[in-house]
Parts: C-alpha cells; sequence; structure tokens
C-alpha cells in the first residue's frame, strides 16, 4: 500500500499475473488490437499524443481474447464492475503521457481505477497536487514506481482529486508496453462510447 488516508488509496501489485501469462496478454494485445493514433488539443496547438490508443467497452462487444480474460480476473480480484477499458502503447522510452488525473465526471464515485502493466518495464510518477500537512508545512509526496510486467496498481476515486500520475519519457533502452486501464464510467459515457 503507497496511500491509505484522507487523501484516498493506492495499492500495487507486482505479481498479479505470472509472467507466462502477462507475456501471452502482451503478445496477443500488441498484435490483436487495433492500435491508433491520436491528436490533442495542447498550448493552443494540435499536438501528436506520444503513444497509441484503443479502448473497449467491456460487455456488449466482441473483445480480443486476452482483454476478455484479463478484465475478468481483474474484476473477479477486485470485486469491481469495471464497464471500460483504456489502452496504450508504449512502444519506447520517448512514448509518454503527462502528468494527470482522470476528469471526475468521466468515472462513477467509489470505484478505483485498475491499471495492468504488460510488456516492458516503466516508471511511473505520482504526486500530491498540493503539500499536506497543516499550513502546508509537510512537503509534496512524490513516488516513482516502476511498473512490471504482470502489475496491478489500483488508485481509489478519491486520489483523482489530490493525486497527479504519469509516465515520463526515457532516454534508456526500453521495449515496448501496454497499460491497460479499467474504469467504471457512467452509463450516459458508456452510451455515447465513453
Amino acid at each position: 500500500m503507497l496511500v491509505d488516508d484522507e487523501s484516498g488509496s493506492i495499492f500495487y501489485l507486482p505479481a498479479f499475473a505470472q509472467a507466462a501469462t502477462a507475456g501471452r496478454w502482451f503478445e496477443a494485445l500488441h498484435d490483436e488490437v487495433p492500435w491508433r493514433t491520436q491528436r490533442r488539443r495542447m498550448y493552443d496547438r494540435d499536438v501528436d499524443v506520444p503513444r497509441l490508443i484503443a479502448s473497449y467497452r467491456l460487455a456488449g462487444v466482441e473483445l480480443p481474447g486476452a482483454l476478455a480474460e484479463a478484465a475478468l480476473r481483474i474484476v473477479e480480484a477486485t470485486q469491481t464492475p469495471f464497464n471500460s477499458a483504456g489502452l496504450n502503447l508504449y512502444r519506447d522510452g520517448q512514448d509518454s503521457v503527462a502528468p494527470h488525473n482522470d476528469h471526475l465526471y468521466e468515472i462513477v464515485a467509489c470505484h478505483p481505477i485498475a491499471l495492468l502493466s504488460l510488456g516492458a518495464t516503466r516508471r511511473m510518477t505520482i504526486r500530491s497536487k498540493t503539500s499536506g500537512g497543516e499550513a502546508g508545512r509537510e512537503r509534496r509526496r512524490s513516488f516513482d514506481l516502476d511498473l512490471e510486467a504482470g502489475s496491478l496498481l489500483l488508485m481509489s476515486y478519491e486520489t483523482q482529486l489530490h493525486y497527479d500520475h504519469g509516465i515520463p519519457k526515457t532516454r534508456a533502452a526500453v521495449g515496448p508496453r501496454i497499460s491497460v486501464a479499467l474504469r467504471v464510467r457512467p452509463e450516459t459515457l458508456e452510451r455515447d462510447g465513453g
């Protein structure tokens, strides 16, 4: 447990899936998912998102077998009714995601976000948004967490209010990594393709 207080809970389980299973899931998702590029508006200009993405609803559609298997295992282990999967393919160390938190209107309160890591190990930074303690005397919390293949990271809903998380670029030679982020989305977003 990295965090367990009024700011929420963050729990890291390094060996959620055995190495052989994690490797099989990685290969299948890498080869079968229709990965796409995306552009976003940042700082008054459109830029390429520095990774490939895919998304799925978990009910009512045919999922890639590895995704269905992994999602079912996570749902059973967490007892959370996840209904959405967002996948990111980090091709090398230059692919990244800037520090951010999930938009609260896009997730249902009281449910965690689950992040399954497959492929190469990448470092995630988790930082509190403000200083804690009386009159801000405590330093901001900061964690650097190496997300290993087959690991599961659970972040409570409340952490999205208090922490940012991201995968920074690295100059180190790293292989590809896939993250599978499971969320409980509001029904309206599910109907609209959230």
